[in-house]
C-alpha cells in the first residue's frame, strides 16, 4: 500500500509532465501569435511553466524520489504522454479554425483549460503535502498555483479582443492577422540578422588575414565573401516592424492617453509615425491615434506655412 509520500511524489510527477506538455503547446501557440498583448503574454508563462518544471524535478530529487525501474518507466511514461499530447495538438493548432483569427481565440480557450487543470493540481498537491507535514512542498504548490490563477485571469480578459478580432474577419471582412508579425517570421529574422552578422564577423577575418597577400588574393577573398552573403535570402525586418516592439519613449506603457497626448507636441513628425505604429500594434487606443494624427496634420501645415513664407 502506497504511503503518503509515495502519493505526494507521484502528484508530483504529473504535475512536471503536465508542465512540460504545456511548455511544448506555448512554443506551438506563440509560433502563429502575432506580436502584441497576447504573444507577451504567453512568453512571459511559457517562462513560468519552464521554471515551474525545473522547480518541481528539484524538489523531487530532495524528497528522493525513487530512481527504481519502476520509477523510471513511470516518469517516462508522464513525459511521453505530455509530449504526445502537445506534438499531436501543434499540426491542429496550424490548421483548425475558419480564419486565423479563430485559431488564435480556441489556442486561448484551450490555454484557460490548461490552467484550470493546472489550478486543481496544484490544490490536491498542497493539501497532501500540508496532511504529509511537508511544508516546502505546499509552498511550492502554493507558489505554482498563484501564478496558474494570474495567467487564468489574463487569459480570460484577452477574450473579448481575440473574440472581436474573429468578428471582424470572418463577419466583416477586416482580417487583422498579420503572419509576417508572428513568433516563428520574427524568430526567422532574428536566425537570419544572426547569420548576416557571422558572415560579417567572417568577412572581417578574412579581411584581416588577406592584409599582408597580394591584390589577386585579397580580390579573391572579397569574393568568396560576396558569394556567402548572397546567399542569405532572408527578409529583413523594416522600419515598421522595429517600431511595433521599440517602446516610443521610456514609461510609454504606463501612461494614460491624456498623458500621452501631453507629449505629443514635442514629438517630431518621425517620432509621432513610431507611436502610431507601437499604438496600433499594441493598445490601439482611439484617443491616441486621433491625437496623433491631429498633431501630424499641424506639422504639415507649419511646414507649408514656413516654406510659403
Amino acid at each position: 500500500m502506497p504511503t503518503t509520500e509515495d502519493k505526494l511524489v507521484q502528484y508530483l510527477t504529473e504535475a512536471r509532465a503536465m508542465e512540460l506538455a504545456l511548455a511544448r503547446t506555448l512554443q506551438a501557440h506563440i509560433a502563429v501569435t502575432p506580436s502584441g498583448a497576447y504573444r507577451r503574454l504567453l512568453e512571459r508563462h511559457l517562462r513560468e511553466t519552464r521554471g515551474h518544471a525545473e522547480r518541481i524535478s528539484r524538489r523531487l530529487a530532495d524528497l528522493g524520489s525513487s530512481p527504481t525501474i519502476v520509477g523510471a518507466v513511470y516518469d517516462v511514461g508522464q513525459r511521453l504522454a505530455g509530449q504526445l499530447l502537445a506534438f499531436g495538438k501543434t499540426p491542429l493548432d496550424l490548421l483548425r479554425g475558419a480564419s486565423p483569427e479563430e485559431k488564435l481565440l480556441k489556442n486561448a480557450k484551450d490555454e484557460a483549460a490548461s490552467e484550470a487543470l493546472e489550478i486543481a493540481t496544484y490544490d490536491a498537491i498542497e493539501a497532501l503535502a500540508r496532511a504529509a507535514g511537508d511544508t516546502l512542498t505546499a509552498r511550492l504548490a502554493a507558489d505554482h498555483r498563484a501564478d496558474e490563477v494570474r495567467m487564468l485571469a489574463a487569459l480570460r480578459a484577452q477574450l473579448p479582443a481575440l473574440t472581436a478580432a474573429v468578428v471582424g474577419a470572418e463577419v466583416e471582412g477586416r482580417p487583422s492577422y498579420d503572419p509576417a508579425r508572428t513568433g516563428a517570421a520574427q524568430a526567422a529574422r532574428a536566425a537570419a540578422r544572426d547569420l548576416r552578422r557571422d558572415v560579417a564577423d567572417t568577412a572581417a577575418d578574412a579581411a584581416r588575414a588577406a592584409r599582408g597577400a597580394s591584390a589577386g588574393a585579397r580580390r579573391a577573398a572579397a569574393g568568396a565573401v560576396d558569394a556567402v552573403a548572397e546567399t542569405i535570402d532572408a527578409p529583413r525586418e523594416t522600419t515598421e516592424e522595429r517600431e511595433e516592439h521599440r517602446r516610443p519613449f521610456a514609461g510609454y506603457d504606463e501612461l494614460n492617453v491624456e498623458q500621452i497626448v501631453r507629449r505629443l507636441d514635442r514629438l517630431t513628425p518621425a517620432q509621432l509615425r513610431h507611436v502610431a505604429t507601437y499604438e496600433r500594434a499594441h493598445k490601439r487606443r482611439r484617443g491616441v491615434l486621433e491625437a496623433v494624427e491631429r498633431r501630424a496634420a499641424e506639422h504639415e501645415r507649419e511646414t507649408a506655412g514656413s516654406t510659403a513664407g
